[in-house]
């Protein structure tokens, strides 16, 4: 979850900064750019319709380019092929951070490019089906899941319900950061999104860690189990000394 949030913040922030700061594009709300290029379409506003149909097109190439990164390098056994799909996102987004404002499209293109990477990527998270760059499938599945909470009182419902609000909040909370960034990084902010797809990428290294050596997590689960042990005996002896005083 920890990895999906600092990825679901950065997607939040791709999103302000491609709309407030890079001509009012979507990056990652690919539908919101297909309505507004029908509507330049019927309108025949030309030069309008390619601003939002190349991000369309390269957001296509880029879930292309991370299937095929995943194809070949899933075997790989130093490092995890999800890993070479963020190094290269954030390689993107470094270089879009100093183009001008003159370079807008081609901005635009290399963001749309790595938000598409980063959806088909990172796909689910504690085995529930999630995205990272956008909402609507997060909201409607963690609302279903509240509805099948209320009439069940299936506690796994509700905790599933709590995955997906607390990654759409790390969206907003990425897009608000966003907004108010730009306005003392203008171009530069999109660096900000590399530095926490970094720190998801460090966290993968974490994962993979647990992974390669389960004897990490019998340990954990020992330190818990004992944990949980002594607060029961404390309780234990909280009750006794309570019914000593009562006497």
């Amino acid at each position: 979850f920890l990895t999906a949030a600092f990825l679901s913040i950065s997607g939040g922030l791709q999103d302000a900064y491609t709309y407030i700061c890079r001509g009012e594009v979507f990056a990652n709300a690919q539908t919101g750019n297909i309505v507004l290029l029908s509507q330049s379409l019927v309108e025949r506003k030309w030069s309008t319709v390619i601003h939002y149909l190349i991000p369309l097109g390269f957001f296509a190439m880029g879930i292309v380019a991370a299937e095929g990164i995943r194809q070949k390098y899933k075997n790989v056994q130093r490092i995890h092929w999800r890993q070479l799909v963020l190094l290269m996102e954030m390689l993107l987004l470094l270089v879009v951070g100093f183009l001008p404002t003159a370079c807008n499209l081609l901005a635009n293109a290399m963001v749309s490019f790595a938000c598409a990477m980063q959806v088909q990527t990172f796909r689910k998270v504690n085995g529930y089906a999630f995205v990272s760059t956008m909402c609507i499938g997060n909201i409607r599945s963690g609302m279903e899941s509240l509805c099948i909470y209320g009439k069940t009182k299936d506690k796994e419902k509700l905790y599933k319900a709590g995955h997906y609000l607390g990654i759409i909040g790390m969206f907003a909370v990425g897009a608000a950061v966003g907004g108010h960034l730009i306005l003392l990084l203008h171009e530069r902010t999109i660096w900000v999104s590399c530095g926490l797809l970094f720190v998801g990428f460090l966290l993968m290294f974490i994962k993979e860690e647990l992974e390669e050596h389960p004897r990490i997590l019998e340990e954990e689960q020992e330190i818990r189990k004992n944990i949980q042990n002594i607060r029961e005996e404390a309780k234990e002896v909280e009750n006794i000394i309570k019914d000593d005083l009562k006497k």
